[in-house]
């Protein structure tokens, strides 16, 4: 028994003195791995002030969250920066935007916007402004338009192509920035070439479904694994469209409803008398900035007028243009329609129709020309053109006393409420005339059609009540003409 009691206390002063040792070695590795850091931090700083200790403010950007990884591409970029600025200072601070488009200006990226507000400032704390590289900063003329600035405020810019700071007015300098801008944009639109090229046939000889919200009746399902095999060794797959059991049937009858004579105002108005839910209370997840209260004369247009419903795959129905001579908000992107020409369409059908491909032609004559109950068609010269003053909503055409007009109050999609106000109504003729004596119009048709397709060409609403018309370039972007 004591030979025991013996033994067991040799052995627990051993794992004792193994512990402490073992914690004396961890203290002794944290110690050496500070020491070794206070070291290097002091000798950078050592030599920033041999070399005139510039200060160095570091800027980086990457631009698609989904395809990156914010601490690898800030890495190498800080790391190109680091390198290039080794002898000559150190950074201090930095400013990295994510989720941001090359071709955004910088006044229209959050932390470039911070950086040049911080510009002015006495107390910045930075004497230099240094970039990894030239396309994760600039594109185009950028650089250019920026140089003055910081000119203004003796900031100097540093670019590893430079290998140092960059000066406009050195020949050799002004020629390489223009060769790196043209060489940006270069291989923006190459890229976005192949892309857009690779999307058009998969669409329309694959009939593949290329992302996107699903329309309205449909959801997604699981379409087998992805076509590319490293792609498909990740455990992408792709997706195809199916009716969905919940919504596929009001979207055919609305169908039915349409080529039955219903009028759009009619269709969205059963809709909400039966109490369904609109696309965007069904899917608010996706319409997060739509109320989702009721249906709409343009939702339902929207449906109607939407040829995936016919089966067949359909892409590059809108497009993003951007401004880049325009220093504002839509330099980062307008969203417009094509034109249907340039609408791709599957060969073959790719999910189940809702729709016969005869009945969606047939709907949409009826949407484009509107025949009375004698066969005469109607025209309306200024549709989708006219806003209401008082209320600012779009006015719709009506045909009053055999003449074409336009009015603005209820929404015919719903019920009309105990209390509104007053009805505006405005014949076309008239309207024609009030436009004519106006001093921005004046001269420039010579006839009613002449003055609507110069409206349009020039994006000119026209702001009505009931004593005058007046154009203006400002409300256009809140009108669409393809509304019904």
């Amino acid at each position: 028994m004591e030979a025991d009691r013996l033994s067991a206390y040799i052995t627990g002063i051993l794992r004792y003195k193994c512990r402490v040792s073992e914690d004396q070695s961890e203290d002794l590795e944290d110690s050496l791995a500070r020491w070794l850091n206070e070291q290097s931090e002091a000798g950078a700083q050592s030599r920033s002030h041999r070399q005139g200790g510039l200060r160095f403010a570091f800027y980086g950007r990457m631009s698609t969250v989904e395809h990156q990884d914010r601490v690898t591409s800030r890495h190498w970029q800080l790391d190109c920066a680091t390198e290039l600025v080794a002898n000559h200072g150190a950074i201090v601070t930095e400013y990295f935007d994510v989720g941001c488009s090359r071709r955004r200006s910088w006044r229209h990226r959050p932390q470039s916007t911070a950086l040049l507000a911080r510009l002015g400032d006495p107390l910045r704390g930075f004497d230099a402004i240094v970039v990894g590289e030239y396309e994760r900063a600039f594109s185009g003329n950028q650089l250019l338009n920026l140089m003055p600035l910081l000119e203004q405020h003796e900031v100097q810019l540093w670019l590893a192509e430079t290998e140092g700071p960059v000066d406009r007015h050195n020949p050799t300098h002004q020629a390489l920035i223009m060769l790196l801008g043209t060489q940006s944009k270069r291989e923006v639109q190459r890229s976005r070439y192949r892309v857009i090229t690779a999307m058009r046939a998969q669409a329309r000889e694959q009939g593949r479904y290329l992302g996107g919200r699903p329309p309205y009746g449909y959801r997604l399902i699981d379409a087998g694994p992805h076509p590319n095999a490293a792609d498909a060794r990740w455990g992408r797959r792709l997706q195809r469209l199916e009716p969905d059991p919940a919504t596929a049937a009001h979207v055919r009858r609305m169908f039915t409803q349409r080529l039955a004579g219903y009028s759009l105002a009619g269709i969205a108005r059963a809709l909400n008398d039966a109490a369904v839910a609109c696309p965007s209370a069904v899917d608010p997840s996706r319409n997060h900035h739509r109320a989702g209260e009721r249906w709409t004369l343009r939702t339902v247009a929207a449906i109607l007028a939407n040829p995936r419903y016919t089966g067949r795959q359909v892409w590059n129905r809108q497009r993003t243009d951007v401004d880049t001579t325009h220093d504002g908000p839509d330099a980062c992107g307008t969203i417009r329609w094509n034109p249907t020409k340039d609408w791709v369409v599957s060969k073959q059908q790719a999910h189940i129709a809702l729709v016969t491909e005869q009945d969606f032609i047939a709907i949409q004559a009826i949407r484009a020309h509107r025949s009375t109950h004698d066969g005469t068609t109607r025209s309306y010269l200024f549709t989708g053109l006219l806003r209401c003053g008082p209320c600012g909503r779009r006015m719709e055409s009506h045909w009053v006393n055999q003449r074409p007009g336009y009015r603005c109050g209820h929404t015919s999609a719903q019920r009309r409420a105990s209390r509104r106000p007053k009805i505006l109504y405005l014949r076309e003729d008239r309207i024609i005339a009030r436009l004519a004596d106006h001093p921005s119009i004046a001269g420039k048709a010579s006839s009613p059609d002449e003055l609507a397709t110069f409206l349009r060409a020039n994006r000119i609403a026209v702001v009505c009540d009931q004593e005058r018309c007046a154009p203006t370039t400002g409300a256009f972007a809140q009108v669409n003409p393809r509304d019904p």
